[in-house]
């Protein structure tokens, strides 16, 4: 129930990301039962092809904790994470990332490739997948039927 109610924190961020005209894509990061830092895709807008939703609420949370490391916290997204957020989430050490639709195209946690949890790299994280699926999922085709036309 918990993930629910984060995950549609998410999915207003990226209600947020799609009123701005971004592919809408949210993320919350939560500490202890309290959402801590958020973030929706803004690459169109900032012109800047790494700002992911992930990567915003991420950026967003070390800069009002005052240091990188995010251990202990869950970050929350709608979309499967893509290679570089994958990346940046173990960067981070967060502890527990909880996605809604899986990313066929580019996801790198359990479509592509399973970042997140190599057991070569120097951190894990615990992942859920699904929470909210339909509707996460739902969010992305209706932004992308409206771009087609």
């Amino acid at each position: 129930m918990t993930d629910d109610l984060f995950m549609r924190a998410a999915l207003a961020e990226a209600e947020k990301a799609y009123q701005a005209g971004e592919v809408p894509v949210g993320a919350v990061i939560v500490r202890d039962g309290e959402i801590f830092a958020t973030g929706y895709n803004l690459r169109e807008i900032g012109h800047d092809p790494t700002a992911h939703a992930e990567i915003v609420a991420i950026r967003n949370a070390a800069a009002r904790l005052g240091h990188w490391r995010l251990s202990g916290m869950t970050l929350y997204v709608t979309i499967e994470p893509c290679p570089m957020c994958a990346g940046a989430l173990v960067n981070a050490r967060l502890a527990r990332l909880v996605f809604g639709a899986a990313d066929p195209k580019a996801g790198a946690v359990i479509s592509l490739m399973d970042l997140v949890r190599d057991q070569r790299l120097n951190h894990r994280l615990e992942v859920t997948a699904g929470v909210l699926e339909e509707e996460c999922g739902a969010l992305m085709r209706r932004f992308f039927r409206m771009r087609r036309g």
